[in-house]
């Protein structure tokens, strides 16, 4: 029997978790798209909080493409110098590094954070 592409994501992004967490000082910036918005979230794993975010609704475009994501990512990067942080740890939350994800990385790095 096939596995869902929903499983299967599932089964990656839990092998992906099990190798990285996220600290005060570099935390894990986790993705998620949907089919209408993407979001980020930089997350401490040591106390379960989140320290910064960004989102397609927060930056108030409508659409999705790889030049909002892009966007999503600068956002995400202004946000967290914000909170005083310059270096997190990349979960792509199973999802390939490809297109959005991709796009939305490297609009955090231009914004200045440190992978």
């Amino acid at each position: 029997m096939a596995i869902s592409k929903t499983a299967r994501r599932k089964r990656i992004r839990l092998g992906i978790r099990r190798k990285i967490s996220g600290t005060t000082e570099r935390p894990r910036a986790s993705v998620f798209k949907s089919n209408k918005a993407i979001y980020a979230q930089l997350i401490d794993d040591i106390s379960g909080k989140t320290l910064a975010s960004a989102s397609t609704k927060e930056i108030g475009r409508e659409g999705l493409n790889i030049e909002i994501a892009k966007e999503v990512g600068k956002k995400l990067a202004e946000n967290a110098k914000e909170a005083g942080i310059k270096a997190v740890i990349f979960d792509r939350a199973g999802y390939k590094y490809h297109g959005r994800v991709k796009s939305l990385a490297e609009g955090a790095r231009e914004g200045g954070l440190k992978f």
